[in-house]
């Protein structure tokens, strides 16, 4: 008897981005994070995204409801994808935040049932599903 356990993915819960910052600028983070301010780089950034974000909230609210787009994280099951595909319904995905297929979903239920896809954020499913649906992703 095998004492393996096997542990689900972890799906990540953010995504890595690259920045080119000036010398200047970067200094002063820096500085800040050697004064405390801050405990690195990368919490300086993020702090000040987010400030950003915060000072632009109603304008993202309203841009949202305008496109209806749903906010935050989104799964579609294969079992979401049947129920629409046996109701004769197509799906369009918009979504601002992450978007997540099941990997037990086919490309074929796939290609059945989603119409488009739109995301700002990230979109998480099979290599199978992305190429099936390249020419939906928008």
């Amino acid at each position: 008897m095998s004492n393996v356990r096997h542990l689900r993915d972890k799906a990540p819960d953010s995504e890595k981005i690259t920045i080119n910052l000036g010398y200047v600028d970067l200094g002063r983070i820096d500085l800040l994070v050697q004064e405390g301010f801050y405990s690195n780089r990368s919490d300086f950034i993020r702090t000040a995204i987010r400030n950003q974000l915060d000072g632009h909230g109603d304008t993202v609210s309203k841009t949202i409801e305008r496109h209806t787009m749903e906010l935050g994280l989104r799964d579609y099951t294969r079992a979401d994808l049947e129920a629409l595909r046996d109701a004769g319904e197509m799906l369009h995905v918009k979504v601002v935040g992450l978007a997540r297929i099941a990997s037990d979903v086919s490309p074929d239920l796939a290609l059945a049932t989603i119409g488009s896809i739109t995301v700002l954020g990230a979109l998480q499913a099979s290599p199978d599903i992305k190429k099936a649906l390249a020419d939906r992703i928008t």
